[in-house]
């Protein structure tokens, strides 16, 4: 899907996904059409749905103990829809090791206490609709509001036309390095690795006693998974094909074998420090690792907490005869609709990710640009980010020409599909079990749940 650059001010973010529809074909089209698997009973809501004038929000973000810029914009946000509406909204914060890889959000669905607002990926979304807990928004958006967000943006988080997530943001995936540690390896820019085998090769160079030559996410995962697809799609893979297992393929076992060698060759840790592989700051930043995979949110990390430390990034190496790819992530705010107050709760998300007016754009501008970095997931907000120069140059200008370009969008998959994907990543990363067997375990399993699933389409 690779084409050739172009940047941002001449053309557009907007003009540009759609011009080589680095979206369309995948989150538009929700290709893996499942024939039948009863509805996941993991999920339930609250016992008050209702008419409440107080809506929970849960979220990983703030109000933070460190009270950083991304925790303001929530703060802010909600401060503003309390000062104008009899519905107030409630913030309870939740740290993102929890948020993302625990079980408190599952577990309080379990027990019927489901917040009435909340975040998910695009990797988890079956998980809640088919649960039956995920509110409808449409009637709370304007025509306006959904012509403004990219192809196949909405339509990734819909079944039968009908919106039940607003994105926030578009997150794509690329290596960082460090160039103190490549200058004290004695590398030059020449030497960053295309490939798979030059990233274990420069890897090695690269590491010492005090640090790793290059990081992958280990902990298990939506994350994680996430963050490994690309490089099964590097081969033309995927986990499902026409309503079956496709994940029993060469693409999958050499991007298992991949991961797997970069433990076994001890140039990758078992283990990230801080919250994570996601974290740069304390893996890349600290020193511990000289090369990192990680998102495009890295990038205001950096500009906010290592201020000083001077790094790159380039694409996701590939393998040989590989093609480029990266996965598009990015969260959206849900509304629970056996909450207290369903009807409140779409009203306000709407209201905060997709209002046209001037205070909603910029408020929109202000989380993909300012207080965060990602790829705005509407076109007026990439129309006001380009015009205060915000992809012009960088690392950001890189994501945005170079990597963006080539990317696929985040697999809904529901857990039954998630999760003999993520035991196999680990069984072959962390546990060096043989890479061909992982994948036809899974596979198996992958095929046995879907011969009876019931659930929205699989994509």
């Amino acid at each position: 899907m690779a084409a050739t650059p172009t940047p941002a001010s001449q053309s557009g973010l907007a003009r540009q996904f759609s011009r080589r529809s680095v979206l369309r074909g995948g989150l538009g089209a929700l290709a893996a059409s499942a024939v039948g698997v009863p509805l996941l009973s993991a999920c339930g809501g609250s016992s008050s749905s209702g008419n409440a004038k107080e809506l929970s929000f849960w979220n990983f973000y703030g109000p933070s103990d460190d009270q950083g810029p991304q925790s303001k914009w929530f703060v802010d946000t909600v401060a503003e829809w309390n000062k104008n509406n009899d519905v107030k909204v409630k913030l309870r914060y939740i740290p993102g090791k929890d948020y993302l890889n625990g079980t408190t959000l599952q577990t309080a669905f379990q027990s019927g206490q489901g917040p009435d607002i909340f975040l998910i990926s695009l990797g988890d979304f079956l998980r809640y609709y088919n649960g039956g807990v995920l509110q409808d928004l449409g009637s709370a958006l304007s025509d306006e509001a959904k012509k403004d967000y990219l192809p196949g943006l909405l339509e990734a988080r819909s079944v039968d036309g009908k919106v039940y997530g607003l994105p926030m943001e578009i997150e794509p995936l690329a290596m960082y390095y460090s160039e103190a540690a490549f200058e004290s390896a004695g590398l030059s820019e020449g030497d960053l690795p295309k490939t798979w085998d030059q990233t274990l090769a420069i890897a090695q160079k690269l590491t010492n006693s005090k640090r790793y030559g290059v990081m992958f996410e280990t902990a298990p995962g939506y994350y994680q998974n996430f963050t490994w697809y690309p490089f099964m799609w590097q081969g033309n893979g995927n986990a499902i094909k026409d309503g079956k297992s496709a994940f029993d393929s060469p693409a999958a076992v050499q991007a298992l074998k991949f991961w797997g060698d970069t433990i076994k060759t001890k140039v990758a840790p078992r283990k990230a420090l801080g919250d994570g592989g996601g974290d740069v700051v304390s893996n890349l930043g600290s020193g511990a690792a000289a090369m990192q995979q990680s998102g495009i949110w890295a990038v205001s990390d950096l500009r906010t907490k290592a201020k000083n430390f001077k790094y790159g990034i380039i694409p996701l190496p590939t393998p040989d005869g590989g093609q480029a790819a990266t996965d598009l992530g990015g969260w959206a705010f849900v509304a629970n609709s056996k909450g207290a107050n369903p009807e409140a709760a779409a009203k306000f998300i709407a209201w905060a990710l997709g209002s046209t007016d001037a205070a909603g754009v910029e408020r929109q501008r202000q989380w993909n640009t300012v207080v965060k970095t990602n790829l705005p997931p509407r076109k007026s907000v990439q129309e006001a980010a380009d015009a205060k120069g915000a992809f012009a140059d960088g690392a950001l200008k890189k994501y945005v020409t170079e990597i963006a370009p080539t990317g696929k969008p985040e697999p809904r998959f529901p857990p039954e599909v998630y999760q003999p994907i993520a035991d196999a990543i680990q069984a072959c990363q962390l546990n060096g079990s043989d890479p061909a067997k992982a994948a036809a375990d899974a596979a198996q399993k992958i095929d046995t749940f879907l011969k009876t699933y019931q659930g929205a389409p699989i994509s």
